[in-house]
């Protein structure tokens, strides 16, 4: 037992001096008094690295002076993004405080040179874009127009494209063939110019206090009892030829508030959402 003890008190005075040794040549001895490095230890500073700010987020809205695109455009705002539009008529007739935070831009869609400089510094665009008329009129405004928008877009870099389309109503369609041929060519023109960053969204009837000049027509009377009983009946829309007359109409504010969040989330899925999946959406926080 003491002989095991004498070994291990001399293995340890030996590794103590060997370490002693060791520190004294690399001339690293420590003070045993101050517990100090006698040869302090050199440190450089770095190099400080002068980072660019991240981008600011800029979303331009076509048809921002209209019924669904004032409520998108008020939507972003309130989401603290910065907001310009661009449409026809230049700036909105709305006269509130929000109108006044935003970038209004006139031009017109099938003239490029009328409105290429809108798309400096855009990250995302939101179409709302689209009308009625004659067959070849509204292939001009839902088609044709839209799938200009796209393609700037895309050679100008633009991240993120959402395009406010129109659900499908089976036979009904034949009746506005122009409105609906338009529309799936600039659906078809989006998912081509932007497989990743490209989200359609098919309202049916929106619904909201529509302003008409002076005059406001309160759609929510009929839009909200209806939405209330249709969105619970999933089941009728998927018979055959009637099926599409049972799509419950949505609030404007539902599609501005999922259109802003597709345009400005980029983990937001791509692809086509209909009625069904706008409701959705509105609920999730």
């Amino acid at each position: 037992m003491r002989t095991a003890a004498s070994r291990l008190i001399h293995s340890r005075a030996s590794l103590s001096r060997l370490c002693t040794m060791a520190l004294s040549r690399n001339k690293r001895c420590l003070s045993t008094e101050s517990n100090q490095v006698e040869e302090p230890f050199k440190v450089e500073e770095a190099e400080t690295v002068n980072a660019p700010p991240p981008p600011e987020e800029k979303l331009l809205v076509l048809g921002g002076s209209g019924f669904v695109g004032t409520h998108v455009c008020k939507e972003a705002l309130n989401r603290g993004v910065s907001v310009a539009s661009l449409s026809r008529s230049g700036r909105s007739l709305i006269r509130d405080s929000w109108a006044n935070r935003m970038t209004w831009h006139q031009g017109n869609l099938l003239s490029p040179d009328s409105w290429k400089e809108a798309l400096d510094g855009v990250t995302a665009v939101i179409s709302c874009v689209g009308g009625f008329g004659s067959p070849s009129y509204m292939y001009k405004i839902n088609g044709t127009a839209n799938i200009n928008a796209i393609r700037a877009a895309s050679v100008k870099g633009v991240k993120r494209f959402v395009y406010i389309s129109a659900a499908d109503f089976g036979m009904a369609n034949y009746l506005l063939q122009g409105y609906y041929d338009g529309k799936r060519a600039a659906e078809t023109e989006l998912l081509t110019k932007f497989p990743y960053g490209g989200v359609i969204l098919r309202p049916g009837f929106i619904y909201g206090t529509r302003r008409v000049g002076s005059l406001k027509i309160p759609l929510e009377v009929i839009g909200s009892p209806l939405e209330m009983l249709l969105q619970h009946a999933k089941p009728l829309s998927q018979l055959p030829l009637v099926g599409p007359l049972f799509t419950p109409p949505v609030n404007v504010n539902s599609v501005a508030k999922v259109a802003v969040r597709a345009a400005t989330d980029p983990v937001f899925p791509p692809g086509i959402i209909d009625v069904h999946g706008i409701l959705r959406y509105t609920h999730q926080k």
